[in-house]
């Protein structure tokens, strides 16, 4: 299978590079990464997938070029939140090809976040914390949003509280209060918190080395064609939860 990564340059696209050379079914024909010495998208023409890591201000129309060449797109970039997606859908339509938009690629945390959504409707409430290392841009992270955005914990809304500093409480994402830590020495972990009266449940997900992502890249990488829908989100599917 031909692969072409966009956003080649990136901490990302550079694992996924090395991933798809060290597959034996796999073979990385393009890369794509303006200012890096990759500047020419037609590197990536002949791709039966594209993996698109992308910053988020260009990964949608990355996604269009290379949903006109008849690419399959497997996207990582981030920011893809609900209004995203939508965009996403629109400028995909129902083909040529398929699309895979992947929050995270960590299998863990596809499993919590599935988690997270199975058990938030028993709770009357829920707050979630993401801790990422202090080079990541963007906050709430896309793992976040999508958690939040799947749960449905049992109340009107989160818990609320007089803020004494205006966003003490962080984000409101749906029903869930969502905070960001940003540090040095972090890499990549999620804490869920849900409450009922006399009882709490977290789930919590830790990630010490990018190494996590490689089995869920080369999954979506061949998976990707295989997909119903035109645009589908997250490892889940593919793992048959």
């Amino acid at each position: 299978m031909k692969v072409g990564v966009s956003g080649a340059a990136g901490r990302m696209g550079l694992i996924t590079c090395e991933a798809v050379e060290a597959a034996n079914d796999l073979e990385l024909i393009g890369r794509f990464a303006p200012g890096h010495g990759a500047d020419d998208p037609a590197a990536l023409a002949d791709c039966a997938v594209v993996v698109e890591f992308g910053p988020a201000a260009t990964a949608l129309d990355n996604v269009a070029r290379w949903h006109s060449q008849k690419s399959d797109v497997v996207v990582g970039s981030s920011g893809f939140d609900r209004h995203r997606m939508e965009e996403l859908s629109d400028l995909w339509g129902e083909g040529p090809g398929r699309c895979l938009v992947v929050p995270n690629f960590s299998l863990g945390a596809a499993l919590m976040m599935w988690l997270a959504e199975k058990v938030s409707p028993y709770f009357t409430a829920a707050e979630l914390v993401e801790l990422h290392h202090d080079r990541k841009s963007d906050a709430p992270s896309g793992t976040a949003l999508a958690t939040a955005e799947r749960m449905k914990p049992n109340g009107q809304r989160a818990v609320e509280s007089s803020e004494s500093i205006p966003g003490a409480r962080g984000a409101e994402v749906g029903k869930v209060w969502v905070h960001s830590v940003r540090l040095p020495g972090l890499l990549a972990h999620q804490e869920i918190l849900l409450g009922n009266p006399g009882e709490m449940l977290s789930i919590r997900h830790d990630q010490s080395d990018r190494s996590a992502f490689v089995p869920g890249i080369l999954l979506a990488i061949r998976s990707v064609s295989s997909q119903t829908e035109p645009v589908t989100i997250g490892l889940e599917g593919l793992l048959g939860l």
